[in-house]
């Protein structure tokens, strides 16, 4: 069966001259056939002299009007409705054309009967050798036998389900046999599809993976919610099985099919977020033909923000990062995947103000995205003068030169810690979205995109997590009910962008997060796809909350008013900043704490510009009660190990 399948799908590529004869013998067949129907099996003999010129003139122009139209080209594996559509419209033709021909040439008498049983024999003829094609490969596509193939489910029986299985059906290479589907409506099951039958629902998996001897399920529910999926996940690990899935709606690239792109079950699917809808000519028109500047450039936001820019032809992408090696990354990348579009990595601090000056000078963009900061939580509870002096300070840099340079529109990604901050790296971002709201009164237009975390950027759960299952466990979650809001890189940093389109300036742009999600489930579904079971292969152990975290972020407190937009994941808080005077003194206030080095001073001038900030009480603890200076006053002495090594030691204090 695999060799006439693999013989018969050959034909129309390559083996043009085969096809040819199989139409020549078709518009042959179907003359004679026409003939011995119209009189009965017995031609008279004073009509015997029209079947030759009958014969020769179909032949002839049927073979010319086919080459015109194409019809002798295309795969017949793949006939469809709309190809016996236009087998019957050149059928006609040529029809008409033989019957034109055969008036003005025939020996007289001809019957005019043929003409429309030939019609009709005709494009039987021509339709059914394609439709024969089909059925043999795709019978040779169900009937697979043999080492090699996973007996396969396709859970979920609609349009997706069925463009995989028709998939594997026309590619003898793809190692599945598919042996049923599975869907949760009950009028689905026991009808066929293609061919194959629609055994039962989500949950009779066990149950079926061990009556069909299952490797195998294809998840194929592209709008799948996130709890649908997770319910699916459970159901199959519990059976056993492998599993695979189709990407989202927003994913799928027609060229390529869904089978193509099938792929294992990634942490974002158990999200269940839609994609977001952009107004692509709105921030084509911000974007195209201009230099836009990305700051942070080779973090996870900066990075995919510098992605999703190049697909708007910008005439160029300036890179700014302090980060060496990641910026060379970015740069090799983007050159590879955007040849026609100049990207200029540029290494520099956002605190050297002269730098800043220096490359807005150079390349003059007219949209800086402003990715760069600090954002660990515990890291910035422990370095609160370096949080300042970068979150702060540095976004007031961006900010002012943004202002003098002439750019027009200025965008700083902010963080959800900014509501009621509990932490100084939160402190921090409420006070730079302050900044810009009052720096809002010239031809730079601000704006503050506000959304909560991220999936698999750098320093987030997922990465730690993966590491942890990978060398056995445990998993470590700081509480039973931690919850945070989360979305994907791509997602966050497209909808930055229409963010950017859509704020008019001196205004806080909020992503809609959807529902917080927990991170013990998180945890656990991470298990989950890993083939793993939790708290039995991998256990989950309990850390305890770190400074400066709560349990649940917020996106807006109660006391701000946000407003929708004309995008349904995009809500807007229109409130007043700091008064440009007010700002400029608490920068100096600010400025002159961090040359103390008072942490104390430093946590009430923060409290009183941002009146909702609940400092940790680990950080308070650590300014109420300093740390000992270790080994304050021990020099710095060198003696010999026992391996025969120099070692050095120096006695430090910290800080």
């Amino acid at each position: 069966m695999n060799k006439t399948r693999s013989f018969i799908e050959r034909l129309p590529g390559k083996h043009r001259l085969i096809v040819w004869a199989v139409e020549i013998g078709v518009f042959w067949l179907s003359g004679v056939l026409a003939f011995l129907l119209r009189f009965d099996f017995r031609i008279p003999s004073e009509h015997q002299i029209h079947l030759p010129y009958g014969i020769a003139i179909w032949v002839i122009l049927k073979s010319v009007v086919f080459r015109l139209l194409n019809l002798d080209r295309g795969w017949w594996r793949y006939v469809s409705v709309a190809d016996l559509f236009r087998l019957a419209g050149g059928n006609f033709a040529g029809s008409i054309v033989s019957c034109a021909a055969i008036y003005a040439t025939a020996p007289t008498g001809f019957p005019r009967s043929l003409y429309l049983l030939d019609l009709i024999l005709c494009f039987l003829g021509t339709a059914g050798v394609r439709v024969m094609v089909r059925v043999v490969i795709e019978a040779a596509g169900n009937g697979r036998t043999g080492d090699g193939y996973k007996n396969t489910l396709i859970y979920g029986a609609g349009a997706a389900g069925v463009n995989i299985l028709r998939g594997v059906q026309n590619n003898p290479k793809l190692p599945y046999r598919v042996r049923g589907f599975l869907d949760d409506r009950a009028d689905k099951k026991g009808i066929q599809i293609l061919g194959t039958p629609v055994l039962g629902n989500g949950d009779q998996i066990a149950e079926l993976a061990k009556k069909y001897q299952i490797e195998l399920i294809f998840i194929a529910i592209p709008s799948a919610t996130g709890a649908q999926m997770t319910r699916i996940l459970e159901s199959v690990h519990a059976a056993g099985v492998e599993c695979k899935t189709v990407p989202g709606l927003g994913e799928v690239i027609e060229e390529r099919g869904l089978v193509g792109q099938i792929r294992d079950v990634a942490v974002e699917d158990l999200l269940g977020r839609m994609p977001a809808r952009l107004e692509e000519d709105q921030i084509r028109a911000c974007i195209e033909g201009n230099v836009v500047m990305v700051t942070g450039a080779a973090g996870s936001i900066g990075s995919e923000l510098c992605r999703q820019i190049a697909r708007f032809g910008p005439a160029g992408i300036v890179g700014f990062e302090i980060a060496e090696s990641p910026l060379f990354e970015i740069d090799r990348e983007m050159r590879q995947s955007f040849p026609d579009i100049p990207f200029y990595p540029e290494i520099g601090s956002i605190q050297n103000r002269a730098r800043i000056d220096e490359v807005l000078r150079q390349y003059s963009p007219s949209v800086v995205y402003h990715a760069a900061a600090y954002k660990h939580v515990p890291l910035m509870e422990a370095h609160v003068f370096e949080a300042i002096e970068n979150n702060i300070f540095g976004t007031y840099n961006m900010a002012i030169a943004a202002a003098e340079h002439g750019v027009d529109d200025f965008v700083m990604i902010s963080s959800d810690k900014a509501v009621r901050p509990t932490n100084v790296m939160g402190a921090t971002k409420r006070v730079a979205e302050l900044l810009l709201l009052a720096l809002q009164n010239g031809r730079t237009k601000y704006v503050a995109v506000r959304f909560g975390n991220v999936l698999g950027s750098n320093g987030s759960v997922i990465p730690i997590f993966k590491k942890q299952i990978a060398a056995g466990g445990p998993v470590t979650v700081t509480h039973p009910e931690m919850r945070r809001f989360f979305m994907t890189i791509p997602e966050a940093c497209q909808l930055v962008l229409q963010s950017a389109v859509i704020g008019k300036g001196g205004q806080i742009c909020v992503l809609d997060m959807g529902e917080p999600v927990k991170i013990v489930d998180l945890a656990r579904n991470l298990i989950l796809l890993s083939g793993l079971r939790p708290g039995e292969d991998i256990k989950i152990e309990f850390s305890g909350m770190r400074p400066g975290e709560k349990l649940c972020e917020e996106l807006s407190s109660l006391i701000e008013d946000t407003a929708p937009t004309v995008h349904e994941k995009i809500r807007i808080y229109v409130g007043g900043g700091m008064p440009e005077g007010d700002m400029l003194s608490w920068l100096d206030c600010l400025q002159s704490i961090c040359e103390t080095r008072n942490a104390g001073q430093l946590i009430v001038a923060l409290k009183e510009i941002v009146l909702d900030y609940s400092p940790s009480a680990h950080l308070l603890k650590r300014v109420i009660e300093p740390r000992p200076q270790l080994a304050q006053s021990m020099p710095a002495f060198s003696r010999v190990n026992g391996n025969g090594h120099l070692v050095a030691t120096l006695g430090t204090g910290s800080r």
